[in-house]
């Protein structure tokens, strides 16, 4: 992290459409222990958001080589120099989880879908593991999809903060296989699905490492 560098920040919040929220704010500074950032702006309003001390905050930056970083913090106090600055707790550098763009964090993760083949299959299944590129699902052994089949996907979500996200996508069977359970397993690759809710999936993920980490 460094001084100007943007930081993008949503608040920990049991209003659903509150935590969805993304603001955009600029480091202001940072010492061994603190990052002071100015007041965080909603690009949508153009509003400011006021932080209090105690605040959840999940952030990340973007480097010059397209890496994202993301961690968790909180609000540990302002400070009013020329302008007033919000002082977030520095993280651990081994608590900053790094993607390339074309790279994502794959994690288990056992997450209610409900999918659709063509007009008339609509079956549930949960899924085994997930990434910002994909999914693999497990569901009856009786339901007939194959390889290169496209499916039509509905994904819930359950964050940290106690907030919930649908999240719709398409995607393409890449294999499947028999499991001793007679379910059977789908691998599945994103095939459309939108800039917006491909971050809902990453935020996840980056939860998910988290908190397998502590």
């Amino acid at each position: 992290m460094k001084i100007n560098q943007t930081l993008f920040l949503q608040v920990a919040s049991l209003d659903e459409e509150e935590s969805k929220k993304q603001y955009k704010t600029r480091i202001a500074d940072v010492s061994s222990e603190n990052i002071a950032i100015e007041v965080p702006l909603d690009e949508k309003t153009g509003r400011l958001k006021r932080l209090d001390v105690g605040d959840q905050i999940s952030a990340h930056f973007v480097t010059g080589d397209g890496v994202k970083n993301f961690f968790e913090t909180e609000v540990i106090g302002h400070h009013t120099d020329v302008v007033r600055l919000v002082i977030l707790r520095k993280p651990e550098p081994e608590a900053i989880s790094r993607v390339q763009r074309r790279t994502f964090l794959r994690v288990p993760a056992a997450l209610e879908i409900a999918c659709r083949l063509g007009d008339h299959l609509q079956f549930l299944a949960m899924t085994e593991d997930i990434s910002g590129g994909g999914t693999s699902i497990v569901c009856d052994g009786h339901i007939p999809i194959k390889a290169n089949d496209t499916l039509s996907c509905w994904l819930l979500i359950h964050y940290r903060n106690g907030s919930i996200e649908h999240v719709p996508f398409k995607s393409e069977i890449i294999r499947t296989k028999p499991l001793e359970t007679g379910k059977q397993l789908a691998m599945m690759r994103f095939q459309e699905i939108a800039g917006v809710e491909q971050q809902k999936i990453i935020r996840y993920c980056f939860e998910r490492q988290f908190d397998m980490r502590k």
